[in-house]
Formats: C-alpha cells, structure tokens, sequence
C-alpha cells in the first residue's frame, strides 16, 4: 500500500471537491432533498379539505394501488415508515423471541432494530463486494457450517436457538441477489424478508425489488426516492399476509359496527391519508425522479472516475439501480485518510457522509451472533455516499 501524508490528502480532497463542485454547484443542502413537481400542493389540499387527514381516507387507497402497479405486487399495505414494515412483516411470518434472523451487517440500524422489536436475535452475515448486498452462495456455505436440524428446525450449533429467518437489504438501491437468496432461505426452511427500503425502482432479472421473498418493504422517508414525509410500505405475492399484515396494522381490531373488540395483539402502523397524499402526487413522477437519479450518476462518473482517488459503485450485470444514493468507492490507498475527504467537503458545506457503521459494531448488537464481515468493514473505511436528489440533474 502506498503511504499518504496528510498535507497530499488534503491536496486531494480539495481537488475532488472542485470536482463535486462541477455537479453540486451550491453546497449546503441535505443529502438526498425531495424533488416536488408534481400534484403535491393540490393533493395535500384536497385532503385537507376532506378532513380525512388520518389513516381514513381515498388517498391511502390510491397510494397503495399505484405502488402495486408499479412494482408487479399482487398486495401493497402502506404503514408508517419502513421500519414499522420490516417489524409487522416478521410478527405476520411468525417470526418472534428466541429465534435468531440472519441480517447483513451493512445496512441502516433498521434493518437489525425490527428483528429486536419481534424479540429476536440479528445474527449479522457480510456482504458481497458485487452488491454490496448479502451473496447468495457465501451465505449457503456459511449456513451449511452453522446449522444443524434440530426437531424439524434449522438451529445455531453453537448458541442452540432457532434460526428461522432472513432479511437482505438492497443497499442504496443496488439490487441483491434476491432469487438466490431466496433459494438459500428456502433450502433451510428460513422466511424472507427484503429490505427493500431505498429500492423503489430497482430492479433485477426485470423483476422489481421486494417481490422474491415472503415480504418485501419500502421506505418513504423524506430522503427517499418518493417521499411520503414519513411512510413506508410491505409488499407481497401472498394474499394471506397481506390480510394479516393489514389486520395487524390496524390494532387487530375486529370489524364491528360499534364495537372496539381486538383478537391479537396489534399496532397502529397505518399510513396516514395525509402522508399519502402527498406520496401519490410523488408515485406520478417516478420514472422522472429515477431517470434524474440516473443522470446525476453519469454526472458525477464523467467529474470524479478520471480523478485516480477511486470510483462510482455502479450497476451490476443484469440489475437496474434506482442510484438512490450516490456513492464514491476511495481507492485502497487513501482508505486511512478518509475523514480527511469528510473534514474537507463538510467544512465547505458539501453534505457528503460515510457508509453506515457495521451493524455489528453497534452497542446494541456487540454481543450478538456474527460471521466475518471483512467486506462490510472495508466499505465502511471506503465508501462516500455524495449529494444525491434528483434536483442535481433538473
């Protein structure tokens, strides 16, 4: 490896922030800003004016039937953020305390907090550096060693708990490998859930993100693709959950025409017409919002990959990226002086921020279960994720 000193780091991050400066000519926004061209304004009024503001109310229904639409799903619920998604989709698969759920140690804390809400253990696996997701046959050979069956269960060897479940994320947009996984899960008796979070408009194999699993969930938050404010949404082939997942979402509250009566356990985790009302005016614009993304990633190919300090991680073979965050791999060399790059263009104003912390490394989840993450910790140490609204490419 070669040896940088900090006055050459510094060199070189000011001249790649002259180069961010070529495609974000006015530093000081946020990471990912909403993009409204839309019908916003008007949707928002015309569900003000209804009165329906809360979970009742026909955009709820709109919103749902046009992400259906759009990605293939034969069920869509919309819920109150993608974390409360990920969470109803392992209580409706049976997912529950003492089991433990096999989850990628590179991902948004979310991914990792829902299986602790059902009251299970994240055993965190590493990631591919194709994806930047879990890889398939990786993740077979590490099950085959880390399980035995126990009374029909696929069980830890070591810690004696069942393993019943995985989530696999779908990192900035970058499609996983969802049929292979899938496959794996299925092998071993495992449900599956896809963290579809930051995926809307992904797609693989021309199949649309979330739909390879038992449930796939998406995020609305207002640094997403389309923004709902704060919302989410679990998708699924099979009618059954989806009846579920609904039932449970509403607090288990038996139909009644007066009466509060609830059979289970339940949540409030409807999305509120409000919210979506403005995703729907949102959802309208979305091949626009995808195609502005994808823009931006040719922007800033054609500002940063002759710069010799690294690469844009790009699509793989066979996978559409949303590119719902931009993301510049440093080159191995400069791993060591990535906060220098950090100090740099956040002192000029310029929101760039790392890769989440491995979820592995978390005080949360120090003690829980974990195979190597070799790959997820170089990411870590490499990864920029750059200014990326769709606003960039207007």
């Amino acid at each position: 490896m070669v040896a940088v000193n900090a006055g050459s780091s510094d060199a070189l991050a000011e001249k790649m922030l002259s180069a961010l400066e070529a495609v974000v000519p006015q530093p000081g926004g946020g990471l990912h800003e909403p993009l409204f061209r839309g019908n916003e304004k008007r949707y928002l009024e015309e569900c003000v004016d209804s009165g329906y503001v809360s979970s009742v109310g026909e955009f709820v229904g709109r919103f749902e039937t046009e992400l259906a639409n759009f990605v293939g799903a034969p069920h869509a619920l919309a819920v109150v953020n993608g974390t409360s998604g990920l969470h109803l989709a392992l209580v409706g698969l049976g997912v529950g305390p003492g089991d433990e759920v096999i989850v990628p140690a590179l991902s948004f804390v979310a991914t990792a907090s829902a299986v602790a809400l059902v009251g299970a253990v994240p055993h965190f696996v590493d990631v591919s550096y194709d994806s930047w997701g879990v890889g398939a046959d990786e993740l077979r050979n590490y099950l085959e060693s880390l399980l035995e069956l126990k009374a029909g269960k696929a069980t830890n060897k070591i810690t004696g708990r069942p393993v019943t479940a995985i989530v696999f994320m779908h990192t900035l947009g970058f499609p996983a490998d969802a049929r292979g996984l899938v496959g794996v899960a299925r092998n071993f008796g495992l449900v599956c859930v896809e963290d579809a979070a930051e995926s809307l408009g992904s797609w693989a194999d021309e199949s649309h993100t979330g739909l390879a699993g038992d449930a796939g969930v998406f995020s609305f938050n207002g640094n997403k693709t389309v923004t709902t404010g704060g919302g989410g949404a679990v998708v699924t082939r099979d009618p059954g959950l989806a009846h579920r997942l609904r039932h449970l979402s509403t607090t288990a509250k038996v139909p009644h025409r007066y009466e509060f009566d609830h059979d289970e356990l339940g949540f409030n985790y409807r999305m509120p017409n409000i919210n979506a009302a403005l995703g729907l005016a949102q959802l309208e614009q979305l091949p626009l919002l995808i195609a502005k993304q994808r823009q931006l990633h040719e922007m800033y190919v054609e500002a940063l990959n002759d710069l010799s300090l690294g690469v844009m991680k790009s699509e793989s073979d066979g996978a559409t990226s949303n590119y719902w965050l931009q993301a510049f791999v440093l080159d191995p060399n400069f791993a060591a002086r990535r906060n220098v790059f950090l100090d740099k263009f956040l002192d000029a104003g310029m929101p760039v921020r790392p890769m989440w912390r491995p979820l592995n490394g978390l005080a949360p989840y120090q003690h829980s279960p974990s195979a190597p993450t070799p790959v997820t910790e170089d990411l870590y140490s490499r990864v920029l994720c750059l200014p990326s609204s769709a606003r960039l490419a207007a």
